[in-house]
């Protein structure tokens, strides 16, 4: 396939992964508005209302049963920790920055098992760093295995991009190069990359949210229980950890 076949596909289908968003988009206007005032909230006050974005009544399977994340951790420990994300979502950024560390810790010492579920919240309106993200991401599961995509999945927190700017200031060439980054080989994931080779795992991977009512990100299960004890990331990533610990 030529190189202006390959781009003309790849458009196409982020075109008709954007559709199925937009209908999408009605019911997350309101979550769009709560965001905002969470995001006033934090400029003006220094906390963040998490529980404008979460709601009690999440459904979702346990960890480690999804088909659309990753795992850290032993079958069997005594706690688990589900977190539903975007890779785009500013608030996801800083809640992983603020518990990598703690939770890989306390996942190696037996005491949870966590899973990450990365789907497209963000990619609506014309934004295709979302879709894009978690396409690479379900790219780098499939043909490099979890370690290495739990890696990458860090790397692309690491280097998020700006929510307003997000699609050129990270084009898909930076989006390979942290997988490569990460351990996958680039001619592994370069094709699937640009062409969102993996666009239907990204729509499948959204409706497993969607159903099991998860409306806002980060989105943290707590042995099967919404967890958004905290007024700021800081004390949410805080009391999660003391919670596990």
């Amino acid at each position: 396939m030529s190189n202006e076949n390959s781009k003309a596909t790849a458009r196409a289908k982020a075109a008709e992964l954007r559709a199925e968003q937009a209908k999408r988009e009605n019911q997350r206007r309101l979550l769009t508005i709560g965001a905002v005032v969470a995001a006033m909230v934090l400029i003006v006050g220094g906390a963040i209302g998490i529980s404008l974005l979460n709601k009690k009544d999440v459904k979702a399977t346990p960890a480690g049963s999804s088909d659309y994340g990753v795992s850290i951790g032993e079958e069997g420990a005594p706690h688990t920790v589900v977190i539903y994300e975007d890779f785009l979502c500013p608030y996801c950024g800083a809640l992983e920055s603020e518990t990598r560390g703690d939770l890989e810790d306390l996942a190696a010492e037996g005491k949870v098992l966590v899973e990450y579920r990365p789907f497209n919240l963000l990619g609506a309106e014309g934004r295709t760093y979302s879709i894009r993200a978690t396409n690479a991401f379900a790219i780098v599961l499939e043909k490099s295995g979890p370690d290495v995509a739990k890696k990458f999945h860090d790397l692309l927190f690491e280097n998020q991009p700006s929510e307003a700017n997000a699609d050129a200031e990270a084009p898909n060439d930076d989006i390979i190069a942290l997988a490569v980054e990460a351990g996958a080989t680039e001619s592994d994931v370069r094709d699937g990359v640009e062409n969102l080779s993996h666009a239907d795992w990204v729509t499948k991977a959204t409706d497993e949210a969607r159903k099991a009512n998860v409306q806002g990100t980060p989105t943290i299960l707590l042995d099967g229980e919404v967890f958004d004890d905290g007024r700021t990331v800081q004390d949410l990533a805080d009391n999660l950890i003391a919670a596990l610990d």
